[in-house]
């Protein structure tokens, strides 16, 4: 598994960036060649699946995902969201954590661990820091809206 952190302290209350992180179609607009489509009817929670298909024509590959975790921020208390990866390609979990700050403000914590097929270990340093870069991305757009 490879493991990889994005922190992100914004200045939106925590239920405006639980709403914003757990909109699955808008994941596939912040990364450059993907789309997501939710494969269960709503509202999102427990037992949601969706796909994020990244890639051109047969040089694609899908990255299936369902929450196992879902306790959205009330009353101050934070919000955890956690996908477990069960595609053929990527393999793995997600862990999305929005906790509020003093002054109304919001830290978010992604923590991702991934096992990518057919890419030996000797690149899983390369992998981590790819994905944190392009999570990172993803991240900041859709924090922005």
């Amino acid at each position: 598994m490879i493991p990889f952190l994005v922190e992100r302290t914004v200045p939106l209350p925590s239920e405006e960036v639980w709403r914003r992180l757990t909109d699955w179609p808008a994941h596939g607009a912040q990364v450059p060649l993907t789309r997501t489509r939710v494969l269960t009817p709503g509202p999102s929670g427990v037992g949601t699946r969706f796909a994020a298909r990244t890639g051109i024509g047969r040089l694609s590959f899908d990255d299936p995902m369902e929450v196992v975790r879902w306790e959205p921020p009330v009353d101050g208390r934070p919000g955890v969201c956690r996908l477990e990866k069960t595609g053929r390609a990527v393999r793995g979990w997600a862990l999305i954590e929005v906790r509020g700050t003093p002054g109304g403000g919001c830290r978010v914590r992604w923590t991702e661990a991934l096992t990518v097929r057919r890419v030996p270990r000797s690149f899983d340093g390369l992998l981590a820091r790819a994905g944190r870069v392009v999570f990172g991305r993803a991240l900041d757009g859709l924090l922005r809206g």
